[in-house]
């Protein structure tokens, strides 16, 4: 019965002494990942090469339908302009804000930005659909 009450009270003790090394449960955090929408015809891609997909049908889609505004390029304006938008969680395009270069190059990029399709699916996160953020640089450049 002696050895019994020892063997008890070793097991208690690493019990414990085991449970502090391990920290507290409560201040551990789950971080979740961000998942891209998926641009139509990216819905064959898998992991992560429907985020690639999706950097380069954007690039495409902003190269494809860029038009230098005329009274622009005849000034020389010239600028960067930066848009911040969300792609919502109905795949569809919500403009925040647009700054940088002049009032028409960034209506001109507003413009750009505002044609993207919808999405064949909305970001997710957790498992739940997401609005995700995006901010694209646009550069208008004459090559004057």
């Amino acid at each position: 019965m002696k050895y019994a009450v020892i063997i008890f009270s070793l097991l208690f003790s690493t019990t414990l002494l085991a449970q502090r090394e391990w920290g507290d449960m409560e201040k551990n955090k789950l971080t979740l990942k961000e998942i891209a929408p998926v641009w139509p015809g990216c819905e064959s891609q898998t992991g992560s090469l429907k985020d690639t997909c999706f950097k380069q049908k954007l690039a495409t889609h902003i190269a494809k339908n860029f038009k230098y505004p005329k009274d622009s390029y005849k000034k020389n304006e010239q600028g960067r302009v930066v848009v911040e938008f969300y792609i919502t969680e109905e795949g569809l395009v919500d403009i925040k804000k647009v700054t940088g270069g002049t009032p028409a190059l960034q209506a001109e990029a507003k413009r750009n930005i505002s044609l993207i399709p919808k999405m064949e699916k909305p970001g997710m996160m957790g498992g739940k659909p997401r609005a995700i953020q995006y901010i694209v640089p646009i550069t208008f450049k004459t090559g004057r």
